[in-house]
C-alpha cells in the first residue's frame, strides 16, 4: 500500500527501510508479514541504480561452477582488501536468493532444457550471470518486486520522501529527520527504533555519473553524521566509456562495442591504449578509464570509435548507445562518440558485520550504501546486485529476530532546521572537484584541495541536502588522501605502486575526516594542481 507524509504517524514501532532500489525492496518482502515502513525519495523503481543494471546476477547454479571458484574470482580482482569468509559465504546463498526472486515472479532466462541461463563476464572464471532479456536484468527484477511490494498489505510505501538525518540517543537509534522532496516542505520527525539504510551509491557527487540522480551519498552522510564507522569509502569504480553527449547522468557505451573491435581514440585521431595496456582497449576497466582520463585531461579529448568496427551494423547490434547518439545528434556509424570516465559503483560505504548490523544499534545497512567487506578495492561485475540480495535477507532475518523495541521518543527539536534545497552552483562546484580531484587519477595537491573544501562546506552549508553531499565528499576524499598508494580503483599518480603494509581495508569516521580537514587547513595551499576537468 502507498502513503504520503500527511497520514505518517510520528512514532512507529515497524521496520523503517529507506531505499526503494533492490536491497530496500527485498529486505521488506523477506520481513512480511512484519509492518514496514519503506521510504523513497523517488517513485519506486526510478531512483534506483539496481533497475539500470544491464548485466545480472552472479550465481554459480551451472554445472561444473561452484561457490567456492566464484569466491576465489572476486578475491582476484578485490586488490588484496576482499575479506574471503563473506566471499564465499555470499556465494554460497547465492542459489537460494535466486530461487526467492523467481517465486516474486523475476523472468530470469533458462536454456532449451528450462535450466537458468548463465552468461560470461568480465573476471569471471565460467558463465555465471543469470539474466533476463540479455540486457534488462536490472529493470525486470526490481519490477517484479515493486508489484510484489505492492502487494503486500505490511509494507507501507513513502514516495517522493527523503531521509535527511538519521536520530541517536546514547549511540543507538531513535528515529529518521524526513522531507517530501518538494522543496520548500518543511521537514517530519519519525521516531523509531528499527532503521535499514538501502540508499544506494555516491555517483552524484561526480560531474559525469551512470548513477541515478538520488544516488548522492545521502545515507553514507546521515550514518556517518550520526557517529557510525565507514569502510573504504576511497574505492570508487568508474566505466570507462560513458557518452558525453550533454546528459545527466551519462549514458553507457557497452564494453560490448570494444569486444566487437571499437578503438579508443583522441582528438588526433590516435589510439592511446595500446602504449598503455598489451590487450589495449581490452585490458581491466580501471586501467582504460585511467587512459581515458589521462587524454582528457592532458587537452587531447577521448572517442570511442566504431566506424570501421561496426560501422552501418552499429544501429542494428547496439540499438540502446546507438538511440543515444542519435538523440545527441552523432552518427556512430560515421562519427567517432565523445566519451569520458563515469563514476559507476562505490565498494566503499557504512560499515556492517556478517548480520548487515552498523556500529550503531538499531542501524542495518544493505545494498551499495553499506560495505561488507565482499568487494575490497575493486568489485567484480554482477556481484553487487548478488550482495544486495543476500544481505537484504539476512538483515530481515536478524531484524525478525530481534524483539521488538519499545517506541522511540520523539526529539524536542530538529536536528537540522536548514532549507532542503542544495545550492545549484555549489552542487556543481563540488561535482567538478571531485571528478577533477578524486577521479580517476588522484595525487596528494588535488586530494589537499578537495579535503580543504569539502571540509569548509560541511561545516558552513546552509542547506541539509548540501550538507549531506559535502559530507560524503569529505569521507571518499580524506580517505583518498590518507591512503598513500594505488591499489585497486583507488590510483594515485604520487604513489603509483601498491604497498605490503596498507594492504588492510580503511574503517574511519566523520570525526576521522574532519581532523583531516582541519591538519590540512592548517598547511598553505600548494604553488601547482593538477587541472580542473568538469
Amino acid at each position: 500500500m502507498t502513503n504520503n507524509m500527511h497520514n505518517l504517524t510520528r512514532t512507529t514501532d515497524d521496520v523503517v527501510i529507506v531505499g526503494g532500489g533492490l536491497a530496500g525492496l527485498f529486505c521488506a518482502l523477506k520481513l512480511a508479514p512484519r509492518p514496514v515502513t519503506l521510504i523513497s525519495a523517488a517513485p519506486l523503481g526510478q531512483g534506483a541504480s539496481s533497475a539500470w543494471a544491464q548485466g545480472g546476477i552472479a550465481a554459480a547454479v551451472a554445472e561444473g561452477d561452484s561457490p567456492e571458484a566464484h569466491a576465489a574470482d572476486t578475491v582476484a580482482v578485490g586488490g588484496g582488501l576482499v575479506d574471503e569468509a563473506v566471499a564465499l559465504e555470499i556465494a554460497r546463498e547465492a542459489g537460494p536468493r535466486i530461487h526467492d526472486l523467481l517465486a516474486y515472479g523475476v523472468p530470469f532466462d533458462r536454456d532449451l532444457e528450462g535450466k537458468l541461463a548463465v552468461g560470461r563476464e568480465a573476471a569471471h572464471s565460467a558463465r555465471r550471470i543469470v539474466h533476463v532479456r540479455g540486457d534488462r536484468a536490472g529493470a525486470a527484477i526490481i519490477a517484479a518486486l515493486i508489484e510484489a511490494v505492492r502487494r503486500t498489505p505490511s509494507i507501507r510505501v513513502l514516495e517522493g520522501v527523503a531521509a535527511e538525518a538519521l536520530l541517536t540517543e546514547d549511540g543507538a537509534v531513535t528515529g529518521l529527520q524526513l522531507r517530501q522532496s518538494a522543496a520548500a516542505a518543511q521537514p517530519t520527525v519519525l521516531a523509531s527504533r528499527t532503521v535499514v539504510l538501502a540508499t544506494g551509491g555516491i555517483g552524484h557527487l561526480y560531474a559525469v555519473t551512470t548513477n541515478p540522480a538520488e544516488a548522492g551519498g545521502s545515507g553514507l552522510a546521515i550514518a556517518a553524521r550520526a557517529g557510525a564507522v565507514i569502510a573504504d569509502p576511497e574505492f570508487v569504480q568508474f566505466h570507462p566509456t560513458a557518452i558525453m553527449v550533454g546528459r545527466d547522468p551519462a549514458p553507457l557505451a557497452t564494453e560490448a562495442l570494444r569486444g566487437e573491435g571499437a578503438t579508443l581514440i583522441n582528438g588526433s585521431g590516435e589510439r592511446f591504449m595500446t602504449a598503455r595496456h598489451p590487450l589495449a582497449e581490452l585490458a581491466p576497466r580501471d586501467i582504460v578509464a585511467r587512459g581515458v582520463f589521462a587524454e582528457i585531461a592532458a587537452g587531447r579529448g577521448a572517442f570511442l570509435d566504431a566506424r570501421e568496427a561496426l560501422g552501418a551494423r552499429f544501429a542494428e547490434r547496439f540499438p540502446t548507445v546507438h538511440a543515444s547518439c542519435i538523440a545527441a545528434g552523432i552518427d556512430p556509424a560515421t562519427q567517432a562518440i565523445p566519451i569520458a570516465p563515469a563514476a559507476h559503483y562505490h565498494m566503499g560505504g557504512i560499515a556492517v558485520d556478517a548480520r548487515g548490523r552498523s556500529s550503531i544499534d538499531g542501524l542495518w545497512a544493505g545494498g551499495e550504501v553499506s560495505s561488507t567487506g565482499a568487494h575490497g578495492a575493486n568489485r567484480l561485475a554482477s556481484n553487487s546486485l548478488l550482495e544486495a540480495v543476500v544481505y537484504a535477507a539476512r538483515i530481515a532475518d536478524d531484524v525478525a529476530g530481534c524483539a521488538i523495541p519499545s517506541p522511540a521518543r520523539l526529539p524536542d527539536v530538529l536536528v537540522t532546521p536548514r532549507a532542503g534545497t542544495a545550492d545549484a552552483a555549489a552542487v556543481k562546484r563540488l561535482r567538478a572537484i571531485m571528478s577533477s580531484r578524486v577521479g580517476v587519477i588522484r595525487n596528494r595537491d588535488g586530494l589537499a584541495e578537495a579535503v580543504r573544501h569539502f571540509g569548509a562546506l560541511e561545516r558552513e552549508a546552509t542547506s541539509v541536502a548540501l550538507r549531506n553531499m559535502a559530507t560524503a565528499a569529505l569521507l571518499v576524499a580524506a580517505a583518498a588522501w590518507t591512503r598513500r598508494e594505488s591499489r585497486g580503483a583507488h590510483f594515485r599518480s604520487d604513489h603509483p605502486a601498491d604497498v605490503a603494509s596498507h594492504a588492510e581495508r580503511t574503517m574511519t569516521t566523520l570525526t576521522a575526516a574532519r581532523e583531516v580537514a582541519d591538519n590540512l587547513a592548517e598547511r598553505p595551499l600548494p604553488r601547482t594542481a593538477q587541472p580542473m576537468i568538469a
